[in-house]
């Protein structure tokens, strides 16, 4: 590997760890910039490799906001399992699923989702719990295990499913929202990368390296999110869900 190119995947998984750290959406950046650096390496193998400096940087992220923000830890681990149990079924189909299927999906998903955030300005500006504690467990459960499949398999946009759930079907505020993403998206990235290894898919000196600069961004984001606030979180949310919705597009249309 030239040292540009090395240069260019440090750059931009500093940024993916800044992007992830306040509202999701760190693979929109870091993945894409793995698929151009490294492009001559099987598909599994940059999946795998770029779970490495997510798992660093959200796990950084993670306890920056454990200082300030105290998810519901019940809640959080009742998601994380079945995310985590998601995510090693997402990565066994990974080499031989082919993951163009989820774009239009995907896509259609995110539209909904932006224009529904837009659309309600007072959305996860404050917290307004629904349903019962015992039902909450039950509706997290189900999501996590199906988002980390999705997270295993493909994964763009993870944190960013995770952040909106917590704000519409629980009914967090977007701080408290992406701080309880962050703890799950750990589960659903150690569960990748445990399934990535056990089949040699994973380059573990560039994903070491890339981490340096992703724990780097996460840090950076996490504190400017904790500073912002839920009105902060929510914009950079937007701006996320757009970029991933250009993204998404792009590759729909040309590839």
């Amino acid at each position: 590997m030239s040292l540009a190119t090395f240069v260019f995947l440090a750059l931009a998984s500093g940024f993916a760890g800044f992007v992830d750290a306040v509202a999701g959406g760190g693979g929109l950046v870091q993945l894409p910039a793995l698929l151009i650096g490294i492009s001559d390496k099987p598909i599994p193998m940059i999946l795998g490799t770029n779970k490495i400096p997510s798992i660093f940087g959200t796990s950084t992220a993670a306890a920056s906001y454990f200082k300030k923000v105290r998810p519901d830890l019940r809640l959080t681990i009742s998601m994380a399992l079945p995310a985590l149990i998601g995510s090693v079924a997402g990565a066994r189909l990974a080499s031989h699923f082919p993951t163009s299927v989820f774009h239009p999906l995907i896509l259609a998903l995110l539209i909904l989702v932006g224009i529904y955030t837009w659309r309600k300005p007072e959305l996860g500006l404050s917290e307004r719990l629904r349903y019962t504690h015992a039902t909450r467990l039950w509706i997290v459960a189900a999501c996590g295990l199906l988002i980390g499949f999705y997270d295993g398999l493909f994964g763009p946009g993870t944190g960013t499913f995770l952040v909106f759930l917590l704000v519409i079907v629980v009914g967090y505020e977007f701080l408290k929202a992406s701080a309880t993403a962050k703890l799950v998206n750990i589960a659903t990235n150690f569960g990748a990368i445990a399934t990535f290894q056990l089949s040699g898919h994973i380059w573990w000196r560039l994903g070491l390296a890339l981490a340096i600069a992703n724990v780097a961004g996460a840090v950076i984001g996490s504190r400017l999110a904790i500073r912002g606030g839920s009105p902060l979180v929510r914009k950079v949310f937007l701006f996320v869900v757009a970029a991933l919705i250009a993204k998404l597009s792009y590759d729909w249309i040309y590839n």
